[in-house]
C-alpha cells in the first residue's frame, strides 16, 4: 500500500450558516442519523440503544476542556486574547496543567501585533496572573505565565479561562457552554476542543445500554487545536497536528478481553477512533522493534499507507502493547500521535462509529469516507435535506461497519 492520491476537493460539500448549530439541544434529543447496511435512517439519540448489538463495547473519550482563553487588557479600549494550545518543550499536558507558579506554553494570539512587548496581567481573586511573550515560531508564540498562589495551571484557567469554542461557532462563549461543552463523563483535563460525539450522552442513556448489556470504557486522546485544520493543500502535503494519547495497561486489558470475546467495538467518536487505532499501531511497532525511545513515541502520519510497519492482527497488536509496557514497568504511557485515518485504510478493531457532522474538506471528512466510502455524500445530504444541525453543537450520525 501507498499514500492514496487524493483530492480533497471530492470531500467538500455545501454547508450554510445557518446548519451550523450555536448551541446545543437537550443531551439526549439530539437527531440521530443511522447508516446501516447502506440504509438510512433518524431518531434520537436517547433510543441509540435499540441500533447496537448486545453486548457491544462502547469507547469514549474522557479528556476534558480546559478553559483555554484568556483575555488581557492592554489598556482600556484593547484586549489581548492568549488561546494556550500546548505546553512547551514537549511536556506532558496533564504534567503542565499540575504545574504551580510559572510555565511556559506555545499559544495562538489575537492581537499580537498590538503586543509589542512588555508583560501583560489580569487581576483574579486574590492574585494576578502575568503573561510574557518569549520567542515566536512559524504559527504559534511561547508565552511564560507567572503567578503567584498556591494553584495550579488548570485551576488558574479554570478561574480567568473562557471556554475555547470553535470558530465556526460565531458567538461569544458564554458561562453555561463551561458545561454544555464538555462531556458529562470528563475527567483528565488537557483539550481545547471537545470530543463532540460525547456531548449526547447522559445518565438516562448510560441506563438504558446497560440494561442491554452494552458495556463502555474509557481512553484519553487530548484534542487540539489543528483538529479544525483544513486541508488546504493536497492531501499528501497535509501535516498533520500531533496530539497526546495515553496508553493505559486496564485500558488494553479491557480491549483485548473484548476482542477475543468477539463483541462489537463501537468508536464514540473520532478522537478514540483516532487514540484506539495509534495503541494499534504502537503495538504493531514494538512487534516491529521500530521504537527507539519509549519516552518520546510519535505515531507517524502515513504509518498505515507506507508499508513500512507490518500489520497485525488486532488481538496481536493490543497483546504487543501491553508487553510493551509491562515490559517497561510501566501502568500507562503518553505517546503523541499523527496518525491520517483515509479511504483505503483498513480498520480491524471497531464494528462502527458515532459521530457528528464535519466541517467540509476537513481530514474528519476523509476519516468518514474511510468507513462508509462515497456514500460519506448520500449520509450528508440526507442530513442537510432532513434539518440535521451540523459541527460542534449539532446532530450526529451513527456508522455501523
Amino acid at each position: 500500500m501507498s499514500i492514496p492520491n487524493l483530492d480533497i476537493q471530492q470531500y467538500d460539500y455545501a454547508l450554510p450558516d445557518e446548519k451550523i448549530a450555536l448551541y446545543p439541544a437537550e443531551r439526549g434529543q439530539s437527531k440521530l442519523l443511522i447508516f446501516d447496511n447502506q440504509r438510512i435512517t433518524e431518531d434520537k439519540y436517547l433510543n441509540i440503544d435499540d441500533y447496537l448489538s448486545p453486548n457491544s463495547l462502547l469507547v469514549f473519550n474522557e479528556t476534558k476542556v480546559v478553559q483555554a482563553r484568556l483575555l488581557f487588557p492592554k489598556n482600556d479600549s484593547t484586549i489581548i486574547e492568549i488561546f494556550c494550545l500546548e505546553p512547551a518543550h514537549n511536556k506532558a499536558i496533564e504534567q503542565a496543567l499540575a504545574q504551580k507558579g510559572s510555565l511556559e506554553y506555545n499559544c495562538l494570539i489575537g492581537g499580537a501585533r498590538k503586543w509589542k512587548n512588555g508583560p501583560l496581567s489580569i487581576k483574579l481573586d486574590g492574585l494576578i496572573l502575568e503573561a510574557e511573550k518569549i520567542s515566536r515560531a512559524e504559527d504559534s508564540f511561547l508565552v511564560r505565565f507567572s503567578w503567584q498562589a498556591d494553584m495550579s495551571f488548570a485551576e488558574i484557567l479554570d478561574l480567568a479561562g473562557k471556554t475555547p469554542l470553535p470558530p465556526y461557532i460565531k458567538r461569544k462563549a458564554e458561562e453555561q457552554d463551561k458545561k454544555t461543552y464538555q462531556t458529562v463523563y470528563a475527567n483528565r483535563a488537557g483539550s481545547v476542543a471537545a470530543p463532540t460525539a460525547g456531548l449526547h450522552f447522559n445518565e438516562a442513556i448510560f441506563k438504558k445500554l446497560e440494561d442491554k448489556g452494552i458495556t463502555r470504557d474509557f481512553l484519553t486522546l487530548h484534542v487540539g487545536a489543528g483538529t479544525f485544520k483544513p486541508v488546504s493543500t493536497s492531501v499528501t502535503e497535509h501535516e498533520m497536528h500531533a496530539e497526546e494519547v495515553l496508553v493505559e495497561a486496564n485500558f488494553i486489558k479491557g480491549i483485548l478481553e473484548n476482542l477475543k470475546k468477539g463483541r462489537a467495538v463501537i468508536s464514540v467518536g473520532t478522537t478514540s477512533l483516532r487514540a484506539l487505532e495509534s495503541m494499534y499501531w504502537l503495538g504493531c511497532l514494538a512487534q516491529a522493534r521500530q521504537l527507539k525511545d519509549i519516552h518520546e513515541i510519535c505515531i507517524p502520519q502515513w504509518i498505515a499507507f507506507k508499508g513500512e510497519t507490518p500489520r497485525l492482527e488486532a488481538i496481536t497488536a493490543f497483546e504487543a502493547c501491553l508487553e510493551l509496557l509491562y515490559s517497561n514497568a510501566l501502568d500507562w504511557l503518553s505517546i503523541k500521535t499523527q496518525i491520517i485515518i483515509a479511504p483505503g485504510y483498513q480498520h480491524g478493531i471497531i464494528r462502527g462509529l458515532i459521530t457528528n457532522f464535519h466541517q467540509p474538506k476537513s481530514t474528519l471528512m476523509l476519516l468518514i469516507a474511510s468507513i462508509v466510502g462515497d456514500d460519506w455524500q448520500k449520509i450528508y445530504s440526507y442530513a442537510l435535506s432532513n434539518n440535521f444541525r451540523f459541527l460542534s453543537y449539532g446532530d450526529g450520525c451513527l456508522l455501523k461497519l
